[in-house]
């Protein structure tokens, strides 16, 4: 997938409009608290969700491109009613940015045999 490597590693909470503020944060708090994994990567993380979850998820991920241009987005569903997967990915340092950002949400799932 291609995107920007020029692109600041810096999120820009403004760019949600204000009277959408409140409510985008407490979905995002919400969908990272209830993600049922979360998987670290090279460039980013990975959160599983329900399938139910999808429009939610959309929701947050619309304003969330806004306010962190540098990040990625990559929703994924399996098959048959599986588990939907939101990729959150970027350059060099996004892993750590999205850590911060998120703090003590979704925190990683123990280390799962490939």
């Amino acid at each position: 997938m291609d995107r920007p490597r020029h692109l600041p590693l810096a999120c820009r909470p403004d760019a949600v409009p204000p009277e959408e503020r409140e409510a985008h944060a407490a979905l995002g708090a919400r969908l990272f608290a209830d993600a049922e994994e979360r998987r670290d990567l090279p460039d980013g993380l990975a959160l599983r969700f329900p399938a139910a979850a999808l429009a939610d998820v959309a929701r947050f991920v619309d304003n969330e491109r806004r306010c962190c241009p540098f990040v990625a987005f990559a929703i994924e569903l399996a098959p048959d009613g599986g588990p939907l997967w939101l990729r959150l990915t970027g350059p060099e340092g996004t892993r750590e940015v999205l850590a911060a950002e998120l703090g003590g949400i979704a925190r990683p799932a123990p280390s799962l045999p490939r």
